[in-house]
């Protein structure tokens, strides 16, 4: 288990290693490794696809959708959250302070255990929720979240197999929160009928 840890620490390395090589690709990563833009992004994606729909077939399969999504990144977070309780890897720049640049561009310094990442959890589980039914918008999300991943070890806040364990977590979650919700029909069904006639769907 030693040399897993020890590859884990040299691949953070040779991604973190490209900070401060390029001024201009420093101020991108700075840019998508905090916890506001692509999680808005995300946001703004899944609200848009919620009123999105050519008919209302399309619109209707879209809330649902978003219901999957919402669905599977809240369950994600629970299961970070839990696994915290037991699990309490510490950050490469609390284990590296010396060597890792670019922590000053966080918007704070995390204190949560690194594994799994609670990032690559939500941002996966939003990714793999609408791939569901959006393969649109689902490739979208898909390239936010490989995105964010990348900046959170590019920054020094995870080791990749923080993100790797993160985004299983992430994409497994919203796979059995996609089959939960066929399995309650009709209780989707009802909501978004609800929904409807109080001008919300």
């Amino acid at each position: 288990m030693t040399w897993f840890i020890e590859l884990d620490e040299r691949l953070f390395f040779l991604i973190n290693g490209l900070a401060g090589r390029s001024t201009g690709f420093d101020e991108f990563m700075i840019l998508m490794v905090g916890d506001y833009f692509i999680p808005l992004l995300l946001s703004m994606v899944l609200f848009a696809l919620w009123f999105l729909g050519k008919d209302a077939q399309a619109k209707e399969r879209n809330q649902r959708t978003v219901f999957c999504t919402a669905a599977g990144v809240g369950f994600a977070a629970a299961v970070v959250k839990l696994m915290n309780l037991g699990l309490d890897r510490l950050r490469p720049f609390v284990d590296y302070p010396r060597l890792v640049p670019l922590v000053e561009s966080l918007f704070y310094c995390p204190t949560d255990p690194s594994f799994p990442s609670n990032s690559a959890a939500v941002a996966f589980a939003f990714a793999t929720g609408a791939w569901f039914g959006n393969r649109k918008a689902g490739a979208l999300l898909l390239f936010l979240a490989i995105v964010w991943s990348f900046a959170r070890v590019y920054c020094g806040a995870h080791y990749p197999l923080d993100i790797i364990g993160g985004a299983a977590i992430g994409i497994l979650v919203a796979y059995a929160a996609f089959w939960v919700l066929r399995l309650v029909e009709p209780l989707p069904t009802l909501v978004l009928k609800g929904m409807r006639r109080i001008y919300l769907a």
